[in-house]
């Protein structure tokens, strides 16, 4: 770790909600609301699947899976945030905010790639329903999210390590409230061409490929929803692939907005707004997009409240 020795900037100071001064307190009442909702929903949600066997499925082990990881993408962020709400002190240490970003990387993007592996999901499901359990058994699914993982790892490594190389010399004031890549970028003494280069290829590969993988799967999908001769048949065929539908409209938006526009439209206050949406309401909003909308999921939980609450007698 000789490069952290060899910089002048030792700590980071968060300046995202720093235009809200008299209103921190309520906002941290009203974000500190949403995440505990956010991790108790989250948490229904996992010991559901778990407990009731007839959930047990590629479909909701996946959402199991994205709703573990969208609980540990809240973590790295949100505790931090709501005590800097409290504080006047809103700093980070330089190690800190590079552990911060790796983590934030790594998990957001195994979350593009955890999405692209259910749209892959919902293709078999669809488009050959005889041999899906063959096609998606527990090796193949767990391949699929470990394969997700790597390439996070992967990515997030890389991308952490080209920017805290970069010499910070001058401001440490960073004008959001995470280390994000744009924020922090933008106070390096001295830019690398190739290394903006990487760590925008990146990032758009990162949300290029899965988005691919998604729409050549909805492609046969809605192929096949279109040959079924039953109109109850398309119904059900298209509500199962819904949910996953808004989860991936949602994810791309804000991601794209955030990390594949031009450097000169990068405007902090409007960061520091949509960051918010997908740090805080998209993890509460996911979650109950597939289990509102699901029959089966909704079933499995009233086995579960009515198991446990006829437990004691």
């Amino acid at each position: 770790m000789e490069w952290i020795n060899e910089t002048e900037v030792r700590e980071f100071i968060f300046l995202g909600f720093s235009s809200l001064a008299g209103l921190q307190q309520l906002l941290f009442i009203i974000l500190l609301l949403l995440y505990l909702f956010t991790l108790g929903t989250n948490a229904i949600i996992i010991s559901t699947i778990v407990l009731d066997r007839a959930l047990h499925s590629p479909m909701y082990f996946f959402l199991a899976v994205l709703s573990c990881s969208e609980t540990c993408y809240t973590f790295v962020i949100v505790p931090k945030m709501l005590v800097d709400l409290l504080t006047t002190k809103k700093t980070i240490s330089f190690l800190g905010c590079a552990i911060q970003m790796f983590t934030f990387l790594f998990l957001g993007c195994s979350h593009s790639f955890l999405l692209a592996a259910m749209g892959y999901d919902r293709y078999v499901a669809i488009c050959n329903p005889l041999r899906y359990t063959v096609l998606m058994g527990p090796g193949v699914c767990v391949g699929l999210v470990a394969a997700a993982c790597a390439c996070g790892f992967t990515v997030a490594q890389i991308i952490t390590a080209l920017i805290f190389h970069l010499p910070f010399y001058s401001s440490n004031r960073l004008h959001h409230f995470f280390c994000d890549i744009s924020p922090v970028l933008k106070l390096a003494s001295h830019h690398s061409y190739f290394s903006q280069l990487v760590i925008f290829m990146l990032c758009a590969l990162v949300l290029v490929i899965p988005l691919l993988l998604i729409l050549v799967s909805y492609i046969h999908i809605i192929s096949a929803i279109l040959q079924s001769p039953s109109t109850l048949g398309r119904y059900k065929a298209f509500s199962t692939c819904a949910s996953h539908l808004i989860v991936v409209i949602v994810h791309y938006g804000c991601a794209s907005f955030i990390y594949l526009r031009p450097k000169s439209s990068y405007s902090s206050s409007q960061d520091v707004l949509i960051s918010v949406s997908y740090t805080i309401l998209t993890p509460l909003f996911n979650p109950m997009i597939y289990s509102l909308r699901n029959r089966e999921f909704k079933s499995a939980l009233r086995r579960i409240v009515g198991r446990t609450v006829s437990f004691p007698c």
